[in-house]
């Protein structure tokens, strides 16, 4: 029987940091006034997309250096875009880097990791960084949740 990612974190955090497993539920949750809350995932996506355009615009050079790097580091090689984005991942959880996360897991999703795969990879940031990664793992899963298919 597969044990499920989120339970165990929640389990762990409990036992290493003294939270409770509702600090692992939603982030995408209603408000006091009813409204559902846009998540951080999501929000930051949207924002990303128009700071982009005007980075576009204002340094057009940056932008298209940095694009070109990505595109042909990304690329399939020895090493397939899968295992490149989980790596990617793995280096932003270890540097705590949240925009850098937000970004990451939509594209390893593309790149067709699955969530498990996905939370392994943050995983193993987590056994080389410590803690300071282990608390990002619910920027992960909160991303995860947000992109996840809405059924």
């Amino acid at each position: 029987m597969a044990v499920r990612p989120d339970i165990l974190m929640a389990k762990c955090a409990t036992v290493m940091y003294n939270l409770t497993p509702e600090s692992f539920k939603p982030i995408n949750q209603t408000t006091r006034k009813g409204k559902k809350q846009m998540s951080d995932t999501l929000a930051f996506l949207e924002k990303f997309k128009g700071a982009s355009e005007k980075m576009k615009q204002s340094a057009p050079d940056m932008m298209k250096g940095f694009g070109g790097l990505f595109l042909n580091v990304m690329k399939d090689g020895a090493l397939k875009t899968k295992q490149k984005e989980l790596i990617a991942l793995g280096i932003a959880v270890a540097q705590r880097c949240e925009p850098c996360i937000h970004l990451h897991v939509p594209k390893c999703l593309d790149a067709g990791n699955t969530p498990a795969e996905i939370l392994e990879a943050a995983g193993v940031a987590v056994m080389m960084q410590g803690g300071p990664a282990y608390a990002h793992i619910p920027v992960v899963m909160e991303a995860l949740e947000a992109l996840a298919p809405k059924s």
